[in-house]
């Protein structure tokens, strides 16, 4: 079975926190765009827009988190594993 280093699994992590810092530096950027727009008179496809990046930039946030946590804590399933793991050696013990 092939291990995965711990340096490969931070420059991972990192280039994907990366990626999601500018989708978001991005996403904000146009929902700032939108809300200029908006600011000038009601516009029905910018209001949908600017719904949408919202709902977009929720979304990366929430996916930024995860992959901060993936990469200080492990992938979750193999946290898992590793925790029944350890449940059935006390059992045993």
């Amino acid at each position: 079975m092939m291990r995965t280093s711990l340096y490969e699994v931070m420059t991972t992590t990192e280039t994907t926190l990366d990626t999601i810092r500018l989708e978001i530096e991005r996403a904000t950027e146009r929902r700032a765009e939108l809300l200029h727009v908006l600011a000038e008179g009601h516009d029905a496809a910018a209001a949908a827009e600017h719904a949408d990046v919202e709902e977009r930039i929720a979304s990366l946030w929430n996916e930024y988190r995860e992959a901060r946590v993936r990469g200080r804590f492990g992938d979750r399933d193999e946290i898992i594993k590793r925790a029944r793991l350890e449940e059935r050696l006390e059992r045993a013990a």
